[in-house]
């Protein structure tokens, strides 16, 4: 039997956005958190990099604000972008007392005006900014926020939860358009349950899955972004997909990136004869910015019709391969490559959504009572082309900013009560699965072919005629069969190709992470990419 479930405040994702917000709202509220599958599957934890905020003296916030616009490609959102990162300091300040153990700084002491933590430097930032734990950020901070989460006696962690749909007001037919609350699949019993809050907060990640090639964990499949679509709420800039250019190619290799570093210490891109080619592309070569050596193994890759390029430091002596990269060396040698005397086979992989749902500084979408925080959430920060380690600071910010909204409107929203239970009287189980497996591995790799690296109307007319029979499919299956977790991720991921094919077609120029051959060149005017559902309240 499916169970009704009553929470002050439903949180659907459990990242380091999901967690901040219930860590920051009061201990007096009932809080669910919800990941569909465990708890560390999602992308916060396996994040290498670190947190940008302005922490040493000699940075300031005009100058990281500055950096962020520039990256950005003229699409950032000033009065965004000078929000994040005036809230950085205290975002940081608070992960401190949360316990989480950034690399320190011997060399620095608080009296002489320093900063005790060590900072490191990145991609497009002009100060050392990066707060970092070791080369495992995510894990340090994750870990620390989720120990603290299972002190809160108010707080419930629900695995194995897969949210199938929000549940609003217009939805029911009655009258607003406010949400009360979500359908959530309980893996353990197959039932789905109803899920009554007064606020919903949406913290489901990207969708970097709807491409063959991802460094994201399996479940950043846009459920979020899907979701608010089907509730009413506008979305942005979603053509804007950032790849990674070196992700190890191999069957059983998972998501793992060959770090930039290689490069940096003079690994050469090969093609399969051996022959070098960012020579061809850029006077910088291998060290050209991460989006110029995607889209140049991309070109390599089509012109060709080859599965992968190979990336080559075989020349350097292998005592110093082993020492400056043991992770990246012990990794490939368990998948039989030993990148002392061998190529490492790698693939451009899909890594950032920098677009998502519509929201303001208050993490609220324009659906009432829904909140959307982190990669789900487009807020302006990261414009056409994401800065690094701007991610993480977003998920700190604005988590904290949707916890102080909440807090601020707890008074005047009742418990929503009267909601139907999910009817299941219509639908069977599915013996054909084969179908969803067909058809998730049809999209994802249509959407590397036309709607990936570099984009041409023509391949973008393909994508969305493809992308329209799958969605007429996968209706007719969801509304026949009994809902599973492959169900619900197909249905949300082919929603986000649409949306993603529908603005990277909206956008008639190449502009950061967007790159078409039909408009190599800019716009005049730099204007965001808005849709508009066919159920929204104009």
């Amino acid at each position: 039997m499916s169970q009704h479930f009553q929470h002050d405040v439903l949180v659907i994702g459990s990242g380091a956005a999901g967690l901040t917000l219930a860590l920051t709202l009061p201990d007096n509220l009932s809080i669910a958190v919800l990941s569909k599958g465990e708890l560390t599957n999602g992308s916060t934890y396996w994040a290498q990099g670190g947190v940008a905020a302005v922490l040493d003296h000699s940075d300031t916030v005009d100058s990281h604000v500055a950096d962020t616009l520039d990256a950005g490609a003229g699409l950032c959102r000033e009065a965004a972008v000078r929000f994040t990162v005036e809230h950085s300091r205290e975002a940081i300040e608070w992960l401190i007392e949360q316990g989480v153990p950034f690399t320190r700084d011997e060399g620095n002491d608080r009296e002489d005006g320093g900063f005790e933590f060590h900072l490191t430097r990145e991609g497009g930032h002009s100060h050392r900014r990066i707060i970092h734990a070791a080369d495992a950020t995510g894990a340090a901070i994750f870990n620390t926020l989720l120990e603290r989460t299972r002190q809160r006696d108010n707080v419930v962690l629900l695995e194995q939860r897969v949210a199938v749909d929000l549940i609003t007001e217009h939805k029911l037919g009655r009258e607003g358009q406010r949400c009360l609350g979500a359908y959530v699949l309980n893996r353990g019993t197959g039932e789905v349950d109803t899920h009554h809050a007064r606020f919903v907060v949406l913290a489901t990640g990207g969708a970097a899955k709807v491409y063959l090639y991802t460094s994201n964990p399996d479940g950043a499949c846009g459920d979020g972004i899907a979701m608010a679509w089907r509730a009413g709420c506008r979305v942005g800039n979603l053509e804007f997909n950032q790849f990674h250019p070196t992700c190890l190619y191999h069957p059983q290799a998972k998501s793992f990136l060959v770090t930039e570093a290689l490069r940096g210490e003079g690994a050469l891109l090969r093609l399969p004869s051996g022959e070098r080619f960012m020579p061809r592309f850029d006077p910088r070569e291998e060290l050209a910015p991460r989006d110029i050596v995607a889209r140049a193994i991309d070109h390599e890759m089509k012109r060709l019709g080859i599965d992968c390029v190979y990336l080559d430091i075989s020349h350097k002596p292998a005592e110093f391969i082993k020492s400056h990269f043991p992770t990246v060396y012990q990794r490939c040698l368990a998948f039989g490559i030993d990148i002392t005397t061998q190529p490492i086979p790698v693939v451009p992989a899909a890594h950032y959504t920098c677009g998502g749902v519509l929201v303001d500084q208050a993490g609220r979408s324009d659906v009432e009572g829904l909140y959307a925080i982190g990669e789900t959430s487009f807020t302006g920060l990261h414009g056409a082309n994401r800065m690094a380690s701007n991610s993480l600071l977003e998920c700190f910010v604005y988590a904290r900013s949707a916890a102080a909204d909440i807090i601020a409107n707890l008074n005047r929203v009742a418990m929503p009560t009267d909601l139907p239970s999910w009817d299941a009287s219509q639908v069977t189980d599915s013996d054909e699965d084969v179908i969803i497996a067909h058809n998730w591995d049809e999209l994802r790799r249509f959407m590397w072919d036309y709607v990936g690296i570099v984009r041409t109307n023509k391949r973008l007319q393909r994508a969305q005629h493809r992308v329209r029979l799958l969605l007429d499919e996968i209706d007719e299956f969801y509304s026949n069969y009994k809902v599973s977790r492959d169900l619900i991720e197909l249905r949300n991921l082919a929603q986000v190709a649409e949306l993603m094919i529908r603005s990277a077609m909206q956008r008639k120029e190449s502009r950061g992470l967007h790159y078409t051959l039909d408009y190599p060149g800019l716009l005049p005017v730099a204007g965001d990419t808005i849709l508009q559902p066919a159920n929204a309240d104009d």
